[in-house]
């Protein structure tokens, strides 16, 4: 099974713009993780948090969409019954933790739905049809390799650890740091410049106009979750009018 952070055109289900993916990303960064989310009805934001949910099911990836589910699921139950009846530091720590999966969860997922739903072929012909730079359309195409990639080699790195006795809950988890932290951040560092020189070789920094055979465009789910996008700007647009 792909990665989540990793495309898998052959069974991704139902195929959106990927100028579609950004704009509900864009906007459940706006709402659900930062302060715009304030002036709308809870029910609206609770659309938002359920929406990458669905989605990774569009894209049959129900391990993943039920396991998001059961996490923000319980946050919000902790939230809602659990922490009002704890004490001291605990229920802080508890509170404080929910609070971060409530938040950031969304945002997370809906930006691996992108990664698992989007090749890096499409994200390139979204960013030239918006008239994108390629200031930026170049470091954001080496991210759609970069995670992917950056998975694998930890994978590697762990199961090579764990061959070693070398494991969290093992008895060498204080050497966790050295052979398998340090090792992942200096490969981190090599794949990402050796990803953006293989983007440079491909031409992308080239200034003549590149072709490309991927198809993408709108169709009636892209319409209606812009649509569904549009109404939380308008309903925050009269919240700070009428504020």
């Amino acid at each position: 099974m792909a990665s989540l952070f990793q495309a898998d055109i052959h069974s991704r289900g139902l195929a959106l713009d990927p100028r579609t993916k950004l704009f509900c990303l864009i906007t459940i960064v706006f709402f659900v993780l930062g302060g715009m989310g304030t002036l709308v009805p809870a029910w609206m934001n609770a659309i938002l948090s359920v929406l990458p949910l669905v989605l990774l099911c569009a894209v049959k990836q129900f391990k993943r969409a039920l396991a998001y589910g059961a996490v923000y699921a319980a946050a919000l139950l902790l939230l809602t019954f659990a922490i009002p009846g704890m004490q001291g530091a605990l229920r802080y720590i508890v509170a404080m933790v929910c609070l971060i999966i409530a938040m950031l969860a969304p945002s997370i997922i809906m930006g691996a739905y992108l990664f698992a739903s989007t090749t890096v072929s499409e994200f390139i012909a979204a960013m030239e049809r918006m008239h994108v730079t390629n200031k930026i359309t170049i470091p954001l195409s080496v991210m759609f390799r970069f995670f992917p990639t950056v998975v694998e080699e930890f994978l590697s790195i762990n199961s090579a650890m764990k061959m070693r006795g070398i494991r969290l809950g093992g008895r060498n988890a204080a050497k966790m740091v050295e052979y398998v932290i340090v090792p992942l951040l200096v490969c981190s560092a090599n794949i990402g410049s050796e990803l953006s020189q293989a983007a440079l070789t491909r031409g992308l920094s080239a200034d003549a106009k590149r072709t490309n055979i991927c198809r993408i465009g709108f169709h009636a789910a892209d319409l209606a979750l812009f649509a569904l996008m549009a109404c939380y700007y308008a309903v925050w647009l009269a919240g700070m009018l009428h504020g």
